[in-house]
């Protein structure tokens, strides 16, 4: 055997880069993660740390700024901060989300101007796509944008803006040509302070209570001309590709969902004693431990190696698709048994089960619900 055989390994400094974040996570973000689930509010403990040790943009390149790591970093972090709370993982994640269209696409004077403030931790931002009425049918968008001198003028409504009001950048579709369809949408930047701009009231959700889910509004809305991201009728695309690239994420954010569900589930097995001996030595309760261990690791390789093929350039629709939609069928089947395990007790607030199970929902519904994502895989295969 060779034990420097590093095919599949992530190496020395990926696995000290896990063990400083778990940390982190355990000893800043973990003991308030019940407190912000029940008032609602953001884990402003979680961003504060997150971005005094640079793990709340990982991702952005270094002449802006940032860390410049990969792609497998960016899903470690989330992962890890995921495991103790969902909602504070939605900080390193959603700022990817809303920076890969400006990264992928963007000019360089747009991207000196947003990247280094959000590299700073100094501001975050969002993503907005879906509308009431688009939201998997993103071409049916009303949201307009229409040329105004060197300026763009936007009107519309989007909807489910996740840390919508904490964030002060925006990515922002809206259709440019309504005639040429998905050729018709821009991409643009729209920044808190731009006249027109406004955010609406905090949904009441069932889960990641800590990130605040709102609608943005658009009315008459100005922004300058160097703000659309690439040319005129590519934001579709744009929006596309970067989905491909933070899918993964929620991946990863699903994975560390599962992951502490089964961490909370094997400790309360071993600690509960029912007919004399603890319930861990009880083989319904092994079997399903096994099982939420097996699918749980799996999910994570199967992340893992689609953010590999996103930082090499490889084409990504499958793999990005098959890594969000396995991993988070798999998180909220690994939190409802870690639910079942605790019995009476993880029905209660008192134990995390039942936070971690409403908050693996969402991952089976956002950024492309699991049905699309069989659509996307399915299409893939029968273009072969």
């Amino acid at each position: 055997m060779d034990p420097d055989f590093d095919l599949y390994s992530l190496g020395e400094e990926r696995d000290a880069l896990r063990e400083s974040i778990r940390a982190l996570a355990e000893k800043e973000i973990a003991p308030y993660a019940a407190e912000v689930d029940q008032q609602a509010r953001f884990p402003v403990e979680a961003r504060t740390a997150l971005t005094q040790n640079g793990f709340h943009a990982i991702h952005i390149p270094e002449q802006y700024g940032g860390e410049g790591a990969d792609s497998i970093v960016a899903c470690m972090v989330i992962e890890e901060v995921a495991r103790v709370d969902a909602s504070a993982s939605l900080i390193p994640a959603v700022n990817k989300l809303g920076s890969m269209p400006i990264i992928l696409s963007g000019s360089e004077e747009l991207k000196q101007a947003v990247l280094p403030s959000i590299a700073s931790g100094e501001s975050m931002i969002s993503y907005a796509l879906s509308e009431r009425e688009a939201g998997s049918d993103t071409v049916s968008m009303r949201t307009r944008a229409e040329r105004d001198g060197d300026d763009w003028v936007l009107n519309g409504t989007k909807c489910w803006i996740t840390n919508g009001g904490i964030s002060d950048w925006y990515t922002v579709m809206a259709k440019t040509d309504p005639d040429k369809g998905a050729n018709g949408i821009s991409a643009f930047v729209v920044h808190q302070d731009d006249p027109g701009f406004s955010v609406g009231p905090k949904e009441h959700k069932l889960g990641i209570k800590g990130s605040p889910t709102t609608e943005i509004y658009f009315e008459n809305c100005r922004v300058p001309g160097h703000r659309i991201i690439g040319e005129p009728g590519t934001g579709l695309k744009t929006a596309f590709a970067t989905l491909d690239h933070t899918r993964p994420t929620i991946g990863a954010q699903a994975v560390g969902i599962a992951q502490g569900a089964l961490d909370a589930a094997v400790d309360y097995a071993r600690e509960r004693h029912q007919f004399g001996k603890a319930v861990a030595d009880f083989q319904g309760v092994q079997f399903m431990l096994a099982d939420m261990a097996m699918n749980t690791e799996a999910a994570r390789h199967l992340v893992y190696a689609a953010a590999a093929r996103a930082e090499r350039g490889e084409k990504m629709g499958l793999i990005a698709s098959a890594s969000k939609c396995f991993a988070s069928d798999t998180a909220m089947s690994v939190t409802t048994d870690a639910v079942q395990i605790f019995g009476g007790a993880g029905y209660t607030v008192d134990f995390p089960a039942e936070r971690m199970m409403r908050d693996a929902k969402i991952t089976q519904i956002y950024e492309g619900t699991n049905q699309i994502q069989r659509m996307v895989m399915a299409r893939s295969l029968l273009k072969k």
